[in-house]
């Protein structure tokens, strides 16, 4: 004879998949930012979760929050039924034939600004039920948000994937030279990385992955940089090298969005290290959502 049911209290799913959030990201503030939720929102339902059991799960401090001995019982157990949980959704979608859902995708700036939009909209056409929710990232938020379960794919320049990705071919984006018109260096097909730099350069993405590179190769052969002016955002320096402030080291896929029209010069740039490549990620799990799978398939090449 099974037990009475009667006093077993009533717990809300998505109170549970919050109070799981905030355990690993060990911050109310966090979890929310991860599940688009106010913090206070949050942090009220998993005041409502340990009213519903009768135990505190969370230790509050101005550090952040500790799991009680109950929030760990609770946080092993929730994880397993929010698995369960996703498992359920993509058996039912599957049966139901259908692809619907939210799929949370990361990119950096190359890949929007290059081939995602025409990827993007050819999966839309071919599942229009399912949404994208994107962000742009640097290359190293990219890879961040993939491995704390924040995006469901991301899409970054080429690094060694980390342990615990899954990792895929997106886009070959070499990085050239950009000149205004009648720079001295425009007579030449092929400029070295000293010869641009000698010149003066446009800072781009302080901290970024290709400012980073840019640093990082400068150092190795001792070369000094010479740059006039830094910006955030690769239509910026294109504005700035029109205007004659400089030469700037971008994506192939950021000159063509910005640096189309006449007052500009493309130039190859004649480093190794200037062959890049775009990569998808995404945290190994399975199984995945349908609609993560699908979007994985059409854009990786």
């Amino acid at each position: 004879m099974s037990e009475p049911t009667s006093h077993v209290p009533r717990l809300d799913v998505y109170s549970l998949r919050l109070f799981v959030a905030a355990a690993r990201e060990g911050s109310i503030a966090r979890a929310a930012e991860r599940e688009h939720i106010a913090a206070s929102a949050l942090s009220r339902r998993i005041a409502d979760l340990e009213h519903a059991l009768g135990v505190p799960l969370l230790v509050r401090s101005a550090r952040g929050i500790e799991l009680t001995e109950a929030g760990r019982c609770v946080f092993e157990r929730g994880a397993r039924v929010e698995d369960e949980l996703l498992t359920l959704v993509k058996d039912v979608w599957e049966l139901s034939g259908s692809v619907v859902g939210t799929v949370r995708l990361c990119a950096n700036a190359s890949a929007i600004v290059g081939e995602l939009p025409e990827r993007l909209q050819a999966f839309k056409h071919a599942y229009p039920a399912v949404e994208i929710a994107l962000q742009e990232q640097r290359s190293w938020e990219v890879i961040r948000a993939c491995l704390d379960d924040r995006a469901d794919v991301g899409i970054a320049v080429a690094t060694e994937a980390p342990k615990g990705l899954d990792s895929w071919h997106f886009a070959t984006d070499p990085l050239i030279v950009l000149l205004p018109a009648g720079h001295p260096l425009a007579s030449q097909q092929h400029i070295t990385f000293k010869e641009v730099a000698a010149s003066g350069l446009v800072g781009i993405q302080p901290g970024g992955a290709l400012d980073q590179l840019i640093h990082e190769q400068a150092q190795m052969a001792q070369i000094s940089l010479c740059i006039g002016v830094t910006v955030s955002s690769f239509d910026a320096a294109c504005r700035m090298v029109q205007a004659g402030l400089g030469a700037a080291i971008v994506p192939t896929s950021a000159a063509a969005a910005y640096a189309g029209t006449d007052p500009f010069e493309r130039r190859e740039l004649a480093e190794s290290w200037a062959a890049r490549d775009l990569w998808l990620y995404a945290l190994r799990k399975a199984p995945r959502l349908r609609a993560v799978e699908l979007l994985i398939d059409a854009l990786k090449r």
